[in-house]
């Protein structure tokens, strides 16, 4: 899986809004011989739209988002891994590149860092369908509340009716044995608000941005990857007491500095994986090198994000109703795919006191 939030974005354009034939519909069904669980939702009608100038910069305010649809997850067991695919109204598959993003959000868990509601996974341009070894898994339970949301971006030069978007959810049945091992996303965004934007401007040059925190309860990193925009080149983990390197994701990146795709780690599959202590300081860093010789307005993201194994499971923070915050998240959720202007997308992102630092 690794479980990447692999958001996205910063053009400014005019674009022709999403149309849906009717409302769209959710079909979810569970094949417990493959343990899978298939969710297909649409239809939806997409308008051409220009080519992106550069992968992954694009403001949400161009993209054809949808609102969140949601769902009860059907069984008990360990959610680990993802297959997507984009299909036409007849069924044949469509180039998944016009699935800009997809974020899946569990309401009834917590993130680890911040008061909003668990981001399962996400995948985008640069992200590959993934999933775990057997032996590690997101426990959940039949009935929690499964929320996801699409932002299309359909640049195949022909207006594309009826496309359907279709899910599959791997999972481990309850009496898997050996039991896998529990764990849970983990995010760390340089540059996050919540219910609000996390995207930041990028300078002539190298540059970094940075973010500090601490977990509340001790635990492994089992595996991580992460997202970068276009001039992104790695987003750093680091002990924040001594700035000690403890995990790094890398780009891979084409000759104009364009990101192709990002790295993937297992630390914890065939060694220890990478500790984190309870209420110690550290800091995640997002480098990139911008060549154009201008600043660019909120062309940047930044974070890793993974697998993490607490040591105490009954440690994690609980999902707080009353809490503003986490209230804020929820208002966020239920206006995707409206027009909220320039900066008003959810991108998964949450309270921030990141700091900047020009090389």
């Amino acid at each position: 899986m690794l479980v990447t939030l692999a958001l996205l974005a910063s053009f400014t354009v005019a674009t022709p809004p999403l149309t849906q034939q009717d409302e769209p519909t959710l079909v979810m069904k569970v094949d417990s011989s493959d343990h899978e669980i298939i969710v297909t939702a649409g239809s939806f009608d997409l308008p051409n739209m220009p080519p992106m100038e550069m992968h992954g910069m694009m403001d949400h305010g161009t993209s054809h988002d949808t609102p969140v649809q949601t769902f009860q997850w059907p069984v008990d067991g360990w959610f680990r891994g993802y297959k997507l695919e984009v299909i036409d109204k007849d069924g044949n598959l469509l180039p998944r590149r016009i699935m800009h993003h997809l974020i899946v959000v569990n309401y009834d868990r917590r993130q680890l860092l911040y008061q909003a509601a668990e981001r399962l996974f996400g995948t985008g341009t640069e992200s590959e369908d993934a999933s775990v070894p057997a032996t590690i898994g997101v426990p959940m339970r039949s009935g929690m509340t499964i929320g996801f949301y699409v932002a299309w971006h359909n640049d195949t030069g022909m207006d594309l009716e009826g496309v359907r978007l279709r899910m599959t959810m791997q999972y481990l049945p309850k009496n898997q044995n050996p039991r896998p091992l529990d764990v849970l996303p983990l995010y760390m965004d340089v540059n996050l608000t919540v219910g609000g934007t996390n995207t930041f401007d990028v300078p002539p040059g190298k540059s970094t941005k940075s973010y500090e925190f601490s977990v509340p309860v001790s635990g492994r990193i089992i595996g991580y990857g992460g997202h970068l925009h276009d001039y992104g080149t790695m987003v750093r983990l680091e002990d924040a007491a001594n700035g000690k390197e403890l995990a790094k994701v890398t780009a891979t990146r084409d000759e104009k500095g364009g990101v192709l795709k990002v790295s993937r780690s297992l630390p914890g599959i065939k060694g220890a994986g990478i500790k984190l202590k309870a209420n110690h300081p550290y800091r995640v860093i997002a480098y990139y090198d911008n060549p154009t010789g201008e600043l660019i307005k909120n062309g940047a993201m930044g974070h890793i994000a993974g697998l993490f194994a607490p040591d105490d499971m009954a440690k994690w923070p609980a999902v707080d109703l009353s809490n503003p915050t986490f209230q804020r998240d929820m208002a966020s959720l239920e206006m995707r795919g409206m027009d909220m202007g320039e900066g008003g997308h959810d991108h998964g992102a949450h309270e921030h006191s990141g700091s900047d630092h020009n090389e």
